[in-house]
């Protein structure tokens, strides 16, 4: 008995020389998110990681007569600033970004708290009164603080009046003076994750907690400050990173006397003329930027973990 042709090989299936359905538009889709997130990849490479790859691979370089880069590979501009005078100006920074993360954090706390309780509409008068201040130039809100705090202004004339200070006192130049400047700058970038945080806290938690025998410390203590907890995280990343890399503040209110690490960098690169050890120094900033990122990552990792 013989088998035929016809009975031995199956017969083909349609379309069976075509590619898997769904396989091509997949293809198309990848192709078009590609071409779409060129521009802004383009945008990354050309101005975040050439420039940061230069900065590092000249605090790396050796300085010419005239403090251009030279070339070469060495070492002496981060032995240089392991410089007691350096490192004085380092450990203040992250002193003075600590004190003002967290008089912002408690600040912020008690605005936000009081806004969370209004009711809708004015809640949003006043968060408009809070943003209204960004509409203005940085420099210009700096500026008008020296107007604010200079001899003969309403500040020293009311301390003049009420006996805090004598009329030999001057808020500026002072640590004092930068340090109000950095409250000011930073405490609304504060206040916005922590209000995120309370807004949707039920008022009838405080009333239960106040009525099972809570005063006001624990209602704060062991209520509301838990759920503010991932707003308050937030804030403390917003204000500390920044405030260690500002440099206009300490020279207009300070006086340039007590540097913080971004009047450091300008100093060298245009006072002294020392690029490549400008260029060390930004590459340290830029490390304890990471590194205090890193923390409150981690610091938000085990938040997560609890509430979980």
């Amino acid at each position: 008995m013989t088998v035929t042709a016809a009975t031995a090989a199956p017969p083909a299936r349609p379309g069976a020389g075509r590619a898997a359905p769904g396989k091509e538009p997949r293809a198309r889709r990848a192709a078009t998110t590609t071409l779409l997130l060129a521009p802004a990849g383009i945008t990354v490479l050309g101005l975040v990681l050439v420039p940061l790859l230069l900065v590092v691979r000249n605090s790396f370089a050796s300085a010419d007569a005239y403090g251009g880069i030279q070339g070469g590979f060495t070492l002496a501009n981060y032995q240089d600033l392991m410089d007691p005078v350096y490192l004085k100006v380092f450990g203040y920074s992250l002193g003075m970004a600590a004190l003002n993360t967290a008089v912002c954090l408690l600040l912020g706390y008690v605005v936000s708290y009081y806004l969370a309780g209004r009711p809708p509409q004015r809640q949003m008068l006043l968060l408009l009164l809070i943003i209204v201040p960004f509409w203005t130039d940085f420099l210009v809100r700096t500026f008008a603080w020296i107007n604010l705090l200079s001899p003969g202004g309403p500040v020293n004339s009311l301390t003049d009046a009420i006996g805090l200070t004598d009329g030999a006192t001057q808020w500026i130049p002072s640590q004092g003076a930068s340090f109000i400047g950095l409250v000011y700058a930073f405490l609304p970038t504060a206040i916005f994750p922590i209000y995120a945080s309370l807004r949707g806290v039920d008022g009838s938690l405080g009333e239960a907690a106040r009525d099972l025998g809570c005063g006001w410390w624990r209602v704060h203590t062991r209520v509301l400050l838990p759920i503010a907890r991932p707003g308050m995280l937030a804030a403390a990343l917003l204000t500390f990173i920044p405030t260690l890399g500002v440099f206009v503040i300490p020279v207009l209110l300070g006086g340039g006397r007590d540097q913080l690490v971004g009047n450091l960098i300008v100093t060298l690169y245009t006072e002294f003329r020392n690029q490549p050890m400008g260029a060390a120094a930004s590459v340290l900033l830029l490390l304890l930027m990471v590194a205090s990122m890193a923390v409150f990552g981690l610091a938000a990792r085990r938040l997560r973990r609890k509430s979980a």
